[in-house]
């Protein structure tokens, strides 16, 4: 059967169709707000792309795709020093460094595509995949060979799907879990949550809620963003920087511009001791989903005053507070998440790489690409 689904690629936000933000509604990630706020601090070796699906000329499906180039990182982590990371590093440089992301490599969960509920979801993924493949062609005429081409972060049930639409060929994995906190429909304070811990995690909130005394939090505004943006990249990238793995670091002015664009959808929250900016945290408000986004500390404050899980505490009750039905956490530090109560939920992606030696050694070489994260899932209400 042909594919009726035609496609257009977009360099600029400026150029994208008039009623773009009409499949957007359900996901900010998607609208032309947050996408302008990347084409304007995108990370110094990302290149975003905007696809639009067309039937019968009009738009039926939205899409994100971003090109990275691994080999401008000065560093990919540096907590890590072992001769496992040393092969990673090794692979990445000489196989790996040009990746086309379809999807969003800075955000966890399904932000890669929207389509018209209407449209059959097989072609719509064959059209992603003949989009993917008109990149890589373009990148080519241009010089660059793409390695590896990665749709990203879709749940189980389109799993299916991906293989009805001609994916066999390409390798499927699941890597770190998102976690996400599902708020139940009777809890309206910070007082329900705490009410819903057992005795151990009760305990482990008081603890931690005592050791952040002497901390200001503050809700920080534009021209606040601005006066303070040395020291804020200069907590973000501490953190950034000893992060097992990165493959890009944002740019300088990424939160004064979030902040410029998105306005009240994306909160930042400082974090004071006498004055002194010593840790940050920033939300956004997707619907009725409350996204964490990226964050920075002092590490030897976080250590004694217990920074970050108090940071995880001060989201939860903002989004209880407000109403949210969910929060999304994203990967990394998955335990110390869940023992607030965040659950994983498993996320799938496609991954392909231009050498076919390479590709048929995927499952094998991936384990270097993606290091598998050894954890223990909590649960702090039973």
């Amino acid at each position: 059967m042909k594919n009726s689904i035609s496609f257009k690629i977009y360099d600029t936000t400026k150029q994208l169709p008039s009623d773009w933000n009409d499949l957007a509604q359900e996901n900010i990630f998607l609208s032309t707000d947050y996408l302008t706020v990347l084409a304007l601090s995108a990370p110094e070796n990302m290149t975003c792309h905007f696809i639009g699906f067309f039937e019968n000329q009009k738009l039926v499906g939205i899409a994100i795709a971003q090109f990275l180039d691994i080999n401008k990182l000065a560093s990919f982590g540096e907590r890590d020093q072992c001769i496992k990371t040393y092969v990673r590093n090794f692979i990445f440089k000489r196989f790996c460094s040009h990746v086309l992301f379809i999807g969003n490599n800075m955000l966890t969960g399904q932000n890669a595509c929207a389509f018209k509920p209407e449209v059959n979801t097989v072609e719509a993924l064959q059209s992603l995949k003949n989009a993917a493949s008109q990149l890589q062609t373009e990148y080519q005429k241009k010089g660059v060979k793409i390695h590896l081409v990665t749709f990203k972060d879709f749940d189980v049930s389109a799993v299916s799907d991906f293989t009805s639409a001609g994916f066999q060929n390409h390798y499927q994995f699941s890597t770190q879990p998102n976690m996400v906190f599902d708020i139940p429909k009777n809890w309206h304070s910070e007082q329900d949550y705490i009410g819903a811990l057992t005795k151990k995690y009760r305990d482990q909130y008081k603890r931690t809620r005592k050791k952040s005394l002497g901390i200001a939090k503050r809700k920080m505004h534009l021209e606040d963003i601005i006066a303070y943006e040395n020291i804020i990249y200069d907590l973000y990238f501490h953190v950034a920087k000893n992060a097992p793995f990165n493959t890009f670091f944002l740019a300088k002015n990424h939160f004064r511009v979030f902040k410029e664009v998105m306005k009240d959808k994306f909160l930042f929250y400082g974090y004071f001791i006498d004055e002194k900016l010593i840790g940050f945290n920033t939300l956004i408000k997707n619907g009725n989903a409350m996204d964490t986004y990226f964050l920075g500390y002092d590490e030897s404050i976080q250590r004694e005053k217990m920074l970050y899980l108090n940071m995880l505490y001060d989201m939860i009750a903002y989004s209880i507070n407000k109403g949210f039905k969910k929060i999304i956490f994203a990967r990394t530090a998955l335990e110390i998440k869940s023992s607030v109560g965040a659950q994983p939920q498993k996320m799938y992606g496609f991954i392909q790489h231009n050498n076919t030696i390479i590709d048929k050694n995927m499952a094998r070489i991936f384990g270097y690409l993606e290091p598998e994260v050894i954890w223990h899932e909590r649960n702090p209400f039973e």
